[in-house]
């Protein structure tokens, strides 16, 4: 099993959301898992025009990667974020201040950068999450 610790240096100030300033990381592998976005297992987007159906359909789709590896969200060591439209960073940030606590209950959130994009894949997508996991 890695050995993971979350750090918050107080010189750099407090996160401005659920998430880390720093993974510190010893393991014997790493997941690097695609991009998810709002997909069913038939390839169909689910909740178009809704951002936190799309949200929770991504971080299922999140958990299902890992747990086909053995690992889960306790091994997630950095998100990469995508988003279509800077409106829903606030969504986005209320997603996780809600959701967040229930899927890291140890309140370790991991490191996340956020980027706002042009488009994804499909236009009906609004946010796509890349992650990275140790094991």
């Amino acid at each position: 099993m890695a050995e993971i610790t979350i750090h918050n240096p107080p010189s750099l100030g407090k996160p401005l959301g659920q998430y880390s300033q720093i993974t510190r990381v010893k393991a014997s592998e790493f997941l690097f898992i695609a991009g998810q976005v709002a997909t069913d297992k038939e390839g169909k987007c689910v909740g178009s025009g809704d951002f936190d159906v799309q949200c929770g359909q991504v971080f299922a789709n999140i958990e299902i990667a890992l747990a086909s590896q053995g690992a889960t969200l306790a091994n997630v060591v950095e998100f990469t974020t995508y988003l279509v439209h800077s409106q829903d960073i606030a969504r986005f940030m209320a997603y996780r201040l809600r959701e967040f606590p229930r899927m890291f209950a140890n309140g370790r959130f991991p490191p996340n950068t956020l980027l706002i994009v042009d488009r994804l894949v499909q236009e009906s997508f609004l946010i796509e999450v890349a992650t990275v996991a140790a094991l």
